[in-house]
């Protein structure tokens, strides 16, 4: 059993995480005009979620790694599930409802079960990853959860998963050779992907995916699409610096006009930035960043590889989330879907990201086995 040291308790981390909550509860409030059931919702998740994560932080991340391969295959079960028995919504099937539990949304927790498996393949292939069998092994392995997530369909997690899974290859020490092989080959591949979908050659993807991303690089010919774009940075625009105060019922206001749709989710950051100014904005946003830095600042001191790649897993999708959606809002990256980590109305996002920071705490808390065991 190793020894737990409270001065290796990241109270920084748990303080931004808790006051990210807080204005995710405030937002929420004034963009549903005070839903009690969309708020008491946020709210008993956020302290749920608080729980969890405390309890998470003081169990011994290298106990978790023991079950990495039940928890991979699990995160895989859910995502049939979803696909065979999963809710419908917008046309997309994302969701399932399980006994006790109720409806949750699997991906999101699989962005951390990911974490927690790479962290042990890493951990146990840590002399090999040189090695193309491995190389090729991890990605196998990354592809199986992605493609059923692209089936629900869910384009912008696949994404994320995407970089995650890339981040965390590149800290566990993956041959610099190999990622200039995979930029060479990923950069024109992209770059011929975006030519394709202007010229109207990849129709099989959907017509609301063609059009966010025809939409991006042509705003005036893409009005429609554009709309809730060109609304949420009006939003913020109208914010100024001070905003126009929480609950804001005047006129003037973007959020009272409808011109958002889904404030409390995916354009979360327009009402921030509409009621709380350029200086609320700014807050969240750093905010963001001490999460990340904390993160970061968790793997370098990290014991080992292991808990390396949690933290920087963990500390990327944080910051891959955060910047998509506030990209998003801010009209730099084309429509997406993505909840704003703590602050976006969604129990499974909520729940996810405590679950994820329970995990890190957890490695700031425990040396490395093999170490305690030296002075036992």
């Amino acid at each position: 059993m190793t020894k737990v040291s409270f001065k290796n308790y990241n109270f920084i981390l748990m303080i931004c995480i808790v006051v990210l909550s807080a204005i995710g509860v405030l937002a929420i409030n004034s963009a549903t005009g005070g839903d009690d059931g969309l708020v008491n919702k946020q709210i008993y998740g956020a302290l749920l979620g608080l729980a969890m994560m405390v309890i998470i932080s003081f169990i011994d991340y290298h106990t978790m790694l023991k079950f990495s391969i039940i928890i991979y295959l699990g995160c895989c079960v859910l995502l049939v599930m979803v696909l065979v028995v999963g809710l419908i919504r917008g046309g997309a099937r994302r969701w399932i409802t399980l006994p006790v539990l109720g409806q949750f949304q699997p991906s999101e927790f699989v962005k951390i079960g990911l974490v927690l498996f790479f962290a042990d393949f890493f951990g146990k292939n840590k002399d090999r990853l040189d090695n193309l069998n491995i190389i090729l092994a991890g990605i196998g392995l990354a592809l199986i959860p992605i493609i059923l997530i692209i089936l629900e369909p869910d384009t912008s997690t696949t994404i994320i998963l995407m970089v995650q899974v890339a981040c965390m290859f590149f800290v566990a020490g993956l041959s610099y050779k190999f990622i200039v092989i995979v930029l060479a080959v990923l950069i024109p591949l992209g770059v011929g992907f975006i030519l394709l979908v202007k010229n109207g050659m990849l129709d099989f993807l959907g017509d609301y995916r063609i059009g966010r991303i025809l939409a991006f690089f042509n705003k005036t010919g893409y009005v429609d699409e554009n709309m809730q774009q060109n609304n949420s940075v009006m939003a913020i625009a109208s914010g100024k610096l001070y905003g126009k105060g929480l609950n804001n019922t005047g006129l003037e206001s973007v959020k009272n006009g409808n011109f958002l749709a889904e404030e409390q989710t995916d354009f979360i950051f327009a009402i921030i930035g509409e009621e709380l100014g350029f200086i609320g904005s700014v807050v969240v946003i750093l905010l963001f960043a001490l999460v990340v830095f904390q993160c970061l600042r968790m793997a370098r001191k990290a014991a080992d590889l292991q808990g390396k790649v949690i933290c920087t897993g963990i500390g990327m999708l944080i910051a891959l989330q955060s910047f998509t959606n506030i990209a998003v809002a801010t009209g730099l990256f084309p429509n997406t879907g993505l909840p704003l980590p703590f602050i976006s109305s969604g129990v499974s996002s909520l729940l996810s990201m405590y679950l994820g920071m329970g995990i890190v705490l957890s490695v700031g808390l425990h040396p490395d086995v093999t170490r305690s065991r030296r002075f036992l």
